[in-house]
């Protein structure tokens, strides 16, 4: 018999919440597989198997408990017995199908030519068995009453998420539906059931709320904004995004680009870069960037260590692995601490303008958001350009209004004419994107 505890999330983290058990009381586990997920102030973590057996769940969800308990125990003295059950299971398993297979080529042996067409469409409906639903869809379609076997066709992707699901009915819909179907799918107008949901807030939640009111309360924030015409990044983008893409394998988005803006602005602004400890400025002389990322579980900020030091292409690649890591629960302690400045981009939702709350114990934090072609005046001349409001929330106690406004003046005039960031002497846009 092989306890199961709770590991350590961290040297000041003293109490974690059982989130989630990942498999049923009784089952049958295999070595590494994921189990149970935990809740820490600060992130989400896995626990996972250490043996093959039957799972003894002790610990029921939602239960505060300190690292080192034990939740549940796995017994590998049948996890012989169970996985011979298990293959054998599988093996009947295959052969059925191969059966059922054969059937269906003899019934579509049977079939008019005048069919074939039809019944090629129906084989495109994709069975519940082969896609797996993202929690908010599946909440979706349990609150609209729908069978989703019955409106999603050939997904592009086997996760069905939420979007899918409306884009799905949305389809049904123009093309007309049955009359059974369509009385399913009008609930999507909400009429609403005088009903009262409570659910318990998250670890994680929890925290991140305690974080928010205390920045409110004992931080002199105020928040200073600018507009940014990205007329010039669109175009490098547009220019270069497919060489860019060849050699990199991924496409250029705009976050690396005013992540290489915020390093460029910061040796110019060193107090947006600091922060207050024991009545000291601590100021270090490297940027480590967090970018803010929407999860499931709720707001987290991965940090890019020595951003200062690494290119566009490395900028990109890593929020795309520490975005992905956020939201698949894989992101560990460490690349959520520490640090310096903070990036959040509402643009991603349709926020044209907003207050961006500062991640203590940083001291300043850059809001992006949405690009909206604007009338701006050029020259004296009305002009039509794509542009960006962006604003700095800071703490007042360390940094001035004058500081504030010159750094986000300096990182507007960076965005706007990029090859600014580089050394003079080289082709620019071409040395800024590593090509």
């Amino acid at each position: 018999m092989i306890d199961i505890r709770v590991p350590e999330a961290g040297e000041s983290i003293t109490q974690v919440e059982l989130a989630k058990w990942l498999v049923e009381d009784g089952e049958y586990i295999e070595k590494d597989q994921e189990i149970a997920e935990i809740d820490s102030d600060k992130a989400t973590l896995t626990i996972n198997a250490d043996d093959d057996g039957v799972i003894k769940i002790i610990i029921e969800e939602g239960t505060t408990i300190e690292p080192g308990k034990v939740i549940g125990q796995i017994d590998n003295s049948v996890k012989r017995e169970k996985k011979a059950d298990a293959e054998a299971s599988s093996q009947n398993e295959t052969e059925d199908k191969k059966n059922d297979s054969k059937v269906s080529e003899e019934k579509v042996a049977e079939k008019k030519p005048d069919t074939e067409v039809s019944e090629k469409q129906e084989s495109k409906v994709i069975s519940a068995e082969e896609f797996t639903l993202s929690p908010q869809a599946k909440k979706l379609l349990d609150e609209l009453e729908i069978d989703g076997e019955k409106i999603i066709q050939n997904p592009n992707n086997k996760r069905i998420t939420r979007k899918d699901i409306l884009q799905a009915i949305a389809n049904q819909l123009q093309k007309g539906m049955s009359s059974s179907e369509t009385d399913s799918a009008s609930v999507t107008s909400w009429e609403g059931s005088r009903d009262v949901e409570k659910v318990k807030m998250t670890t994680l939640r929890r925290k991140i709320a305690e974080r928010l009111v205390a920045v409110k309360n004992e931080t002199a924030m105020l928040t200073t904004f600018n507009e940014v015409d990205m007329s010039g990044i669109i175009n490098i983008r547009n220019q270069y995004k497919d060489k860019f893409e060849k050699k990199y394998g991924i496409k250029p988005g705009f976050m690396s680009f005013f992540v290489k803006a915020v390093t460029s602005a910061l040796p110019l602004f060193p107090h947006l870069n600091g922060q207050i400890d024991d009545g000291h400025i601590v100021m270090p002389d490297y940027a480590d960037i967090g970018i803010a990322v929407s999860t499931p579980k709720g707001l987290m900020v991965p940090i890019i260590r020595d951003a200062q030091k690494k290119s566009l292409a490395e900028i990109e690649k890593e929020i795309g692995e520490l975005a992905k890591k956020a939201r698949d629960n894989k992101i560990t302690i460490e690349e959520l601490t520490g640090g310096t400045f903070s990036i959040t981009n509402g643009g991603v939702f349709g926020s044209m303008l907003s207050t961006p709350i500062i991640n203590p114990p940083q001291s300043a934090i850059l809001g992006m958001h949405n690009i909206v072609e604007r009338a701006v005046v050029i020259n004296g001349k009305v002009d039509i350009r794509p542009v960006m409001y962006v604003a700095l929330s800071y703490d007042h106690r360390i940094i001035d209004g004058k500081e504030s406004v010159g750094f986000l003046v300096a990182v507007k005039q960076f965005l706007e004419n990029p090859a600014s960031m580089l050394s003079p002497g080289k082709k620019p846009e071409e040395l800024l994107l590593g090509l």
